[in-house]
């Protein structure tokens, strides 16, 4: 036990300080999320940028790659929650509909296969599968989130879970407490966006 706990604390010390500033603005994005607020989409930009480079060290290139992608729905994010013209007003919490997720679902499972096997055999990817799940379904996750669709939660439920798999192995120690701590914060985002949602449905 006390072995198990040095080579922790060993790993620890070797993180660097950009791995934990990365960790820090992302508990920061999601926290700002929970409470619907804008500024979550600034904090995003901050911990993808840092944790694109971080993932490419570690060769969890589908991770590194989705990293790109966060950046750009960042902005997407801050425009969909921002906008307001004549005739409609702030973007406010949906729910999608039982074939929008079988639709979903089947687009992260196809997509996980393909890159999963082109990894496999052709890089020295680490867990290509769990990598490219984790990456396909944040990507249709991500873009829920930013068009607030009340189920994003249960979905980042599962894909946190099995990250937290993924970085252990790599030795990404902040990074796993981060989506250790983002499990919790799921819970709260979503009742937090389940109230905004029967509210808008009461009021409809």
């Amino acid at each position: 036990m006390t072995e198990i706990l040095n080579t922790i604390v060993s790993q620890f010390q070797q993180n660097s300080l950009l791995e934990l500033t990365a960790v820090v603005f992302a508990v920061a994005y999601l926290l700002l999320a929970v409470k619907e607020n804008v500024l979550c989409w600034s904090a995003a930009l901050v911990s993808t940028a840092i944790f694109l480079f971080i993932f490419w060290q570690v060769k969890l290139y589908m991770e590194s790659g989705l990293q790109i992608y966060y950046i750009v729905m960042a902005c997407y994010g801050w425009y969909q929650w921002t906008r307001a013209g004549p005739n409609e007003g702030a973007l406010t919490v949906s729910s999608w509909s039982l074939q929008n997720h079988v639709i979903a679902v089947l687009v992260i499972l196809t997509a996980t296969f393909f890159s999963g096997y082109i990894l496999d055999t052709g890089s020295d990817a680490r867990l290509p599968f769990l990598d490219s799940f984790t990456t396909w379904a944040s990507i249709v996750t991500t873009y829920m989130v930013a068009k607030k669709i009340l189920e994003n939660w249960i979905y980042w439920l599962v894909i946190d879970s099995v990250s937290i798999y993924l970085y252990l192995d790599r030795e990404l120690y902040f990074t796993s407490m981060l989506f250790v701590v983002y499990i919790i914060i799921i819970f709260f985002g979503w009742f937090s966006w389940l109230k905004s949602y029967r509210q808008i449905s009461v009021n409809a």
